[in-house]
């Protein structure tokens, strides 16, 4: 369908493949845990909203604009990232030990959410068993300065390489803390208040799976700030890896009839050969660090990599 909009992204880059793996969730876990270390930011979120009532509408709403903005069209897209500005230009929120009031979308709080997310998305997905190459996690993180833009960012000024993620994380550890607030968080996502008949398969499934992972998953100066012993990263990633391997052997096509269906959307507008794939990505790795990758890479085959056929 060559007459049908791609969107922002389109079915040639690598978060199209990659923002359907189903271990995309715990990485938006992850996020929330990562995100409530920067004092202003969690203030800006538990200051504006009832988080433990709200805090699974959050992660919703997130996932909802992630899955517009990367498979829905131009004007969705922009629409939604329209909306995002408006909601935090609206909002403000007080630090407790000097009184100043902030607003919501002050960008040095907009992009420590940026990066706590899409840092979060790439770790998870590759501690879970996806064979990225480097330059397809620059890649990556070089397409989300388009949702960078959208939320009220400068893409100039986000980071657009692995490298440059990791360095803008070492210059912002110095004003995180673990606040009252971010202790809120904390005990939320390690014991979600739920009904006392689901108290069980919370310990089960939330407490023994989904939240070790998320947090496990946290680099090691987090869990240091949390006040607790990092578990070991290979049982970590072993874990990550079996998770991933399971959820990926529900068929896609089971996962994605689940709202909002973003993905059925985009491929029945774009046709079935844009389904994403993250076993694409593997593959296209795969050719490229074969005999005579470099050379499709540096130039031989056009865009190399970033076609996904």
């Amino acid at each position: 369908m060559p007459d049908a909009d791609p969107g922002l992204f389109g079915p040639a880059s690598v978060a199209w493949q990659l923002h359907g793996d189903p271990m995309m969730w715990i990485a938006g876990i992850r996020a929330l845990w990562l995100q409530a270390l920067h004092p202003r930011a969690v203030r800006g979120v538990t200051q504006n909203s009832d988080f433990r009532q709200d805090a699974w509408g959050r992660l919703r709403r997130t996932a909802h604009f992630v899955g517009t903005t990367t498979y829905g069209t131009t004007e969705a897209a922009e629409r939604a990232g329209a909306a995002v500005r408006g909601i935090h230009r609206r909002l403000s929120a007080v630090d407790p030990d000097t009184g100043e009031r902030y607003g919501v979308d002050d960008p040095d709080l907009l992009l420590w959410v940026h990066c706590a997310e899409v840092d979060s998305y790439l770790q998870v997905v590759r501690r879970s068993g996806i064979a990225l190459t480097d330059a397809q996690a620059d890649a990556f993180l070089d397409e989300h300065r388009v949702s960078a833009r959208l939320v009220g960012l400068d893409p100039a000024a986000v980071p657009g390489t692995a490298a440059e993620m990791a360095a803008y994380f070492e210059k912002a550890r110095p004003a995180l803390a673990l606040t009252p607030e971010a202790r809120q968080v904390d005990d939320f996502l390690r014991r979600p208040p739920t009904h006392p008949a689901l108290i069980p398969a919370r310990t089960l499934l939330w407490g023994r799976v989904v939240a070790p992972l998320a947090y496990g998953a946290l680099p090691s100066w987090a869990h240091e700030l949390y006040g607790r012993p990092a578990p070991p990263a290979p049982v970590v990633t072993r874990h990550l890896r079996l998770t991933g391997t399971v959820l990926r052997g529900i068929p896609a096509t089971v996962r994605w009839q689940l709202p909002p269906k973003h993905i059925l959307r985009a491929v029945g507008r774009l046709g079935p050969g844009t389904r994403p794939s993250s076993s694409r990505l593997q593959r296209r790795a795969a050719i490229l660090d074969g005999p005579g990758g470099a050379l499709r890479r540096d130039g031989g085959g056009g865009e190399g990599w970033r076609n996904p056929g």
